[in-house]
C-alpha cells in the first residue's frame, strides 16, 4: 500500500516545524487552493477519498502559522466523536493545537454548561445519554405497548422531530408533509412524544437534542451571550456539511452572525442521514446565499484504485434528483487494480460461507484482518456473517456495538497504564525498558495481554484485540511525537475516552453502511444487494431511492483496492429463488442492461440479462470473476477477437483520451475494448448489452465505436456534448 492511501492518526509533521509554507508542502493544486483562501464565504465539494480532511486541516494550519488566524479564534465542527479527535490530532501535529475541533453537540454542550449560571442559573440539567429506556416508559405511561424494533424507531421519530424543531402537537402534520414512514399510529407518536418530554423535565434531564435546542434558545434570548461567542469564535471550518439538520444550521447561523468567515466541505452524492433530518439543500443553496463565495471542487481520489472508482462513478451516473445534478466525476490517482467482484448465491447461509471463505483468501495473502469490512443494509443481516466468520477460524468486530472505552478489558488497562505513570522509573514492570510501545506491553502483561493472540475467536479473542489495538494506538503515538513519555500516553487516552475517539481494533469488521460512513478499508464485501434490501423495501418515493443509492456509492467508496459485491437468491437454503439483484447494479454488473437501454436482438444468444450463473460460452464453465464475465468466457478460453478491430479502438481510446484529459480507462477499460472486438456489435443495442458500456457511455460513444466495428472512420465525439 502506498501511502497516499492511509490515513494515520497521528500524520507526520512537515518538515520546517516553524514554516507557514512548509504547511503547503504535497498538497495537490485543488487542495493547495482550499488551504490557502482564509477570507469570506469558502465551499469546498469533496468527492469520496478526495483528502477533504487534509486540505481543511492543512487550512487551518498556515492560517495558523501564517499569523492570518489564532487558533483560539477558530472552531472547527464534524459530526462524529472519531472525527473530532483526528481533526484535534491532526492540527496539534501541524502545529495548530489550540484550535477547538468538536462536533455540533460537544461544542454546543461546552457553551451551555458554560453560559448556564448566567443565563437560567442554577446547574445544567442532567444530560440523558439514551433516551430508549426513558421513551418506553413513555409508551407504557400512554399505554401503547412497543417492541424492541418500534422503540427503536418511535426514539428516532422523536429525534427527527426536535433536530427539525417540530413540538409534540405539530408532529402529525410535519410527518405527513414530508411523506415520513411512521413506525405506529402518528397521533401516538405525538403523544408518546409529549410524554417522554414530560418525563426528562420531572426528573431535570435533557438529552442531546436538547443540547441544541438550549443552546439556540439561549443566543437568541441574550444578545449579550451571543455576542461573548462571537468575540471568541470568528472563524467557522464546517466537515460534512451535507449532513447538516436544521437546527444545527441555526446554531451556526447564530454562532456566525452577520460575518461569513465560513468553509464549508461536503458531498452531496453522500447524503446518507436526511431520516435524521440532514438535508444537502445548506450546501446546495451555499452559492446563492453567499454569491461571492469561493468554490473548489476536489476530485483526485486517493483512496481507491480506478476499477472501484469506475464503478463508483458508474452508479452516480444512474441517479436522479437535485444532489445527481451535482454529483463530482472522481478521477483515481492510484495505480489500477483488481476488478470488482459480482458474486451470486442460492441462499444467504451459503453467501455468508462465500464472503468468509474469501476474506480467509485475502488474510493468507497478506491482507490485515483489519483491513478488511463486511457491510450490510441493517444491522439484522450481521448475524449470519458472525457465525460464517466464527466457523472460518476469523477474528471479526461488530461495529456500534459496546463502546470502546467502556470495555471491562479496556478500563482496567487504562487504570494499570495510570498506575504505571505515576510510579516513574520506580514501577519493576519497567525497569531498564525505554520505548514507549514496549512499556506498554509490559504493563498489559500484568492485565494477561500476551504478544501471540489466543487461539480461535469468541469473547477471549475480542478482549485480546483490545488491548492490542491500545499496543499499536500507543506505538503510533511515539512515531508522531518523538520523546513521549507513558504520562503523555495516558492524557491522549483519557481526551480519546472523553471524545469517545477508539483506536482500530485489528478484526473484520462487520457495520451497516450507515455506519462505515467516513472509514475505509483495503477490501471490502458489499452483501445482501437485492431488490427489496438495496433499494430498501419501504424507500418509496423516487428522494428515498435515491437516498438508498448513495447509501451505495458510499459503500462502494470504502474500499482501496478489493470490491466484492453479492447478493442471494433465497433467504434459506432450498427457498425459492425469486430475489433479484439490486436494480442499481443493471448496467453495472456483466450480462445486465443499464436502465433506458433498447432492447438488443441477440441478447438470449449473448447469454445477458439472464437469471442465474454466468457461464462461458466457450467451456460452458461457471464465471464468477469480473473479467471473465466482461468477455463471457473464461481468460484460458480461445479467444475469437479481431486483433486488428482492437488495435484500432485502442488508438481510437488513446485519441479520446488526450482530448478529454482523462486517463484511457476512464473512457473504456481494455477489457471492455476486448469484449467489443469479440462481439464485434452492428448496431447499438448490440453494444449496449456489452459490460462497461452503460447508457451513457453508448451515448457519447456509441457511433464511433460502431463506426469502427464496421470498418469506418468514425466521425469522432465532441465531449462537449457529454
Amino acid at each position: 500500500m502506498t501511502a497516499a492511501t492511509h490515513s494515520s492518526s497521528f500524520p507526520a509533521a512537515p518538515d520546517s516545524a516553524d514554516s507557514a509554507d512548509a504547511v503547503l508542502l504535497g498538497l495537490d493544486p485543488e487542495q493547495r487552493e482550499v488551504a490557502t483562501t482564509l477570507r469570506g464565504p469558502v465551499c469546498v465539494l469533496a468527492g469520496a477519498g478526495t483528502g477533504k480532511t487534509r486540505a481543511i486541516t492543512h487550512r487551518i494550519a498556515y492560517g495558523v502559522r501564517s499569523g492570518q488566524l489564532m487558533p483560539a479564534s477558530v472552531l472547527a465542527v464534524t459530526f462524529t466523536n472519531r472525527a473530532a479527535g483526528e481533526m484535534r490530532g491532526r492540527l496539534r501535529t501541524l502545529g495548530a493545537g489550540g484550535v477547538q475541533a468538536r462536533t455540533f453537540h460537544s461544542a454546543a454542550l461546552r457553551q451551555l454548561q458554560y453560559f448556564w449560571p448566567k443565563a437560567v442559573g442554577g446547574d445544567v440539567p442532567r444530560l440523558l445519554e439514551r433516551k430508549i429506556q426513558l421513551v418506553a416508559e413513555a409508551g407504557a405511561r400512554c399505554r401503547v405497548r412497543l417492541d424492541r424494533n418500534e422503540l427503536r424507531d418511535v426514539t428516532g421519530e422523536i429525534e427527527w422531530a426536535k433536530v427539525t424543531q417540530t413540538v409534540p402537537a405539530d408532529y402529525p402534520v410535519a410527518a405527513l408533509k414530508t411523506g415520513r414512514e411512521a413506525p405506529r399510529d402518528m397521533a401516538e407518536i405525538a403523544q408518546i412524544y409529549g410524554t417522554y418530554e414530560q418525563l426528562k423535565r420531572d426528573r431535570g434531564m435533557i438529552d442531546f437534542e436538547d443540547v441544541l435546542l438550549l443552546t439556540v434558545g439561549i443566543l437568541q434570548d441574550r444578545h449579550d451571550i451571543a455576542e461573548q461567542i462571537r468575540s471568541q469564535y470568528q472563524h467557522f471550518v464546517v466537515d460534512e456539511y451535507q449532513d447538516v439538520s436544521p437546527l444545527q444550521q441555526r446554531l451556526l447561523d447564530l454562532w456566525l452572525g452577520e460575518r461569513d468567515s465560513l468553509c464549508v466541505v461536503g458531498d452531496a452524492s453522500q447524503t446518507i442521514y436526511s431520516f435524521t433530518g440532514a438535508t444537502p439543500d445548506h450546501l446546495l443553496n451555499f452559492r446563492t446565499r453567499y454569491p461571492q463565495a469561493t468554490v473548489v471542487k476536489l476530485v483526485r481520489d486517493y483512496r481507491s484504485t480506478p476499477q472501484v472508482v469506475h464503478l463508483a462513478n458508474g452508479l452516480l451516473n444512474q441517479a436522479k434528483g437535485r444532489a445527481a445534478e451535482h454529483r463530482l466525476e472522481l478521477v483515481s490517482q492510484r495505480e489500477t487494480g483488481p476488478d470488482p467482484v459480482y458474486a451470486e448465491y442460492p441462499d444467504e447461509p451459503a453467501e455468508a460461507e462465500g464472503v468468509a471463505g474469501r476474506i480467509r483468501d485475502l488474510i493468507a495473502a497478506g491482507v490485515p484482518a483489519g483491513e478488511i469490512a463486511v457491510l450490510y443494509r441493517i444491522n439484522a443481516q450481521s448475524e449470519v456473517y458472525e457465525q460464517a466468520l466464527a466457523d472460518a477460524g476469523v477474528p471479526y468486530q461488530l461495529r456500534g456495538a459496546e463502546r470502546f472505552f467502556e470495555r471491562q478489558e479496556v478500563q482496567k488497562a487504562l487504570l494499570a497504564l495510570r498506575g504505571a505513570s505515576r510510579s516513574g522509573g520506580n514501577d519493576p514492570l519497567l525497569e531498564d525498558v525505554v520505548e514507549l510501545g514496549s512499556q506498554v506491553r509490559a504493563v498489559l502483561s500484568s492485565t494477561g495481554w500476551t504478544a501471540e493472540p489466543p487461539a480461535g475467536s469468541g469473547a477471549v479473542r475480542d478482549q485480546w484485540e483490545s488491548l492490542a489495538a491500545l499496543v499499536r494506538l500507543a506505538e503510533d503515538f511515539a512515531r508522531s511525537r518523538p520523546g513521549v513519555t507513558l504520562a503523555d500516553l495516558t492524557i491522549e487516552l483519557e481526551e480519546r475516552k472523553a471524545a469517545q475517539h477508539a483506536p482500530t481494533v485489528q478484526g473484520v469488521t462487520l457495520a451497516s453502511l450507515h455506519a462505515a460512513k467516513g472509514l475505509e478499508w483495503d477490501a471490502v464485501f458489499l452483501v445482501g444487494l437485492t431488490d427489496g434490501m438495496m433499494p430498501i423495501t419501504y424507500a418509496k418515493t423516487d428522494e428515498q431511492v435515491e437516498e438508498e443509492r448513495r447509501l451505495l456509492y458510499v459503500g462502494v467508496t470504502r474500499a482501496r483496492l478489493h470490491l466484492t459485491l453479492s447478493w442471494a437468491l433465497s433467504r434459506a437454503p432450498g427457498g425459492r429463488a425469486s430475489r433479484r439483484p439490486s436494480r442499481f447494479l443493471n448496467g453495472l454488473r456483466p450480462g445486465s442492461v443499464a436502465p433506458g437501454s433498447p432492447p438488443a436482438a441477440g441478447r438470449a444468444a449473448r447469454g445477458r440479462g439472464r437469471r442465474g450463473p454466468v457461464l462461458c460460452r466457450v467451456c460452458g464453465k461457471t464465471l464468477t470473476e469480473a473479467g471473465e464475465l466482461k468477455l463471457m468466457r473464461c481468460e484460458d478460453c480461445p479467444s475469437d477477437m479481431d486483433e486488428g478491430l482492437y488495435e484500432r479502438l485502442r488508438d481510437w481510446r488513446a485519441v479520446q483520451s488526450k482530448e478529454q484529459g482523462m486517463p484511457a480507462y476512464c473512457v473504456f477499460t481494455d477489457k471492455t475494448l476486448m469484449a467489443i472486438a469479440e462481439a464485434a456489435p452492428a448496431e447499438g443495442g448490440e453494444l449496449s448489452m456489452i459490460s462497461g458500456v452503460g447508457a451513457r457511455k453508448l451515448e457519447r460513444y456509441g457511433a464511433d465505436v460502431l463506426a469502427i466495428c464496421a470498418g469506418q472512420e468514425p466521425a469522432g465525439a465532441d465531449a462537449d456534448d457529454a
